[in-house]
């Protein structure tokens, strides 16, 4: 077996673990000023919404030595200060977008381009997009997007139950906060293809937190009919248990979007691409982030404030405190709560398992007839 197939399987036995529930604020407080960071870099740069959805002209020229920087320059120039973007095509050819243009402006543009660029009139391609085209775009994402929260609210909640919907619902806004941040502060343009990058990266982000979520509701099955465990620490034995898969998948799904941002669209210049993969991009790492990290975390606090998990902690608390007395090694006592937990509230996996003294007692006894 591999050392991070050992490694995986140690944590899905419970023999390590990370203290990833005791360690909450720290998430919580790291999640904030990401956030914080996404909302004001949208707030002050706003989003750099493409043509699809503002209306404008696209021309496409062939193959010329002009640069993409000094093409944009004269686009602009020729189209009178409208906003300009430009992008060099793998064949050298260029393409040209200038927002807010109509059709009667359209025209003598073309013209000052193929001026400017030296090539011949004909051979500037020309595009026109309406406005009413990218918001009907707009309030069908939306529209799409509304839907799948109630869904997944509903859903959840049926499964599993509403502290858990809740929980993810969270992680979902937390997801899209942070991707459409990073869009506003890299400034990257919003297309389309952001838009189903956006919608696509929602399941992704509810995959691992549904994983976590299944194996917390068998874990802590009848949980209140013993004394072991808190839920809390529960909790944290479930994220331990589902690491390594959430990392695997993630880094499997992260790999040929990486091709796409990087390589597709750093070294090709494909613009596309651009769009879709950095919204795929973020969105997966964050959503992976989130699973562990947020929802469930979020989870264990709304579910250790029920009058029978805190009653639970107490027992747990009490009985460890008893054996401790005693000088006793049990299995449970091995499961400490962090330093923070009060009554018992949290608790973590932290070490690996030992074997109770009583398992121990009478080995090493020579055989014989008892006396």
């Amino acid at each position: 077996m591999s050392k991070l197939g050992n490694i995986g399987a140690r944590l899905y036995r419970g023999e390590v673990g990370y203290d990833f529930i005791g360690k909450r604020k720290i998430w919580y407080g790291l999640s904030i000023l990401i956030t914080i960071v996404a909302i004001v870099g949208l707030g002050v740069r706003g989003l750099n919404m493409g043509i699809e959805f503002s209306g404008g002209a696209v021309f496409t020229t062939p193959k010329t030595s002009v640069t993409a920087s000094e093409a944009q320059h004269k686009a602009e120039s020729a189209a009178g200060g409208h906003q300009a973007m430009a992008q060099k095509l793998g064949d050298g050819a260029l393409r040209i977008q200038i927002s807010g243009l109509d059709t009667k402006q359209a025209v003598p543009v073309q013209e000052e381009l193929a001026k400017d660029l030296n090539v011949p009139v004909k051979d500037v391609n020309t595009q026109l997009v309406g406005p009413s085209w990218g918001e009907q775009i707009a309030n069908k994402a939306w529209l799409g997007l509304g839907i799948f929260m109630v869904l997944v609210v509903l859903y959840l909640a049926i499964a599993f139950e509403w502290r858990m919907a809740v929980a993810a619902l969270v992680a979902l806004i937390h997801d899209l906060t942070i991707t459409v941040g990073i869009y506003a502060l890299v400034g990257f343009e919003v297309t389309p293809g952001t838009v189903i990058g956006l919608l696509t990266i929602l399941g992704y982000s509810l995959y691992d937190t549904v994983v976590v979520f299944d194996s917390l509701k068998e874990a802590s099955k009848d949980i209140t009919k013993q004394t072991r465990f808190t839920y809390s620490e529960i909790a944290n034995r479930s994220i331990n248990g589902t690491l390594v898969r959430s990392i695997n998948t993630t880094v499997v799904a992260l790999l040929p979007v990486a091709g796409l941002l990087f390589v597709g669209g750093g070294v090709l210049g494909a613009g596309m691409l651009n769009d879709i993969s950095l919204a795929l991009f973020v969105g997966l790492a964050a959503g992976a982030y989130s699973s562990i990290f947020i929802a469930t975390p979020l989870v264990a606090d709304l579910k250790s404030r029920e009058p029978q998990m805190k009653a639970l902690a107490k027992r747990v608390k009490a009985k460890r405190a008893a054996a401790a007395a005693k000088g006793e090694s049990q299995e449970e006592d091995v499961v400490p709560a962090p330093a923070d937990a009060e009554d018992g509230d949290d608790g973590t996996v932290v070490g690996p398992r030992q074997q109770p003294a009583s398992r121990n007692r009478g080995r090493g006894r020579p055989s014989g007839k008892r006396r």
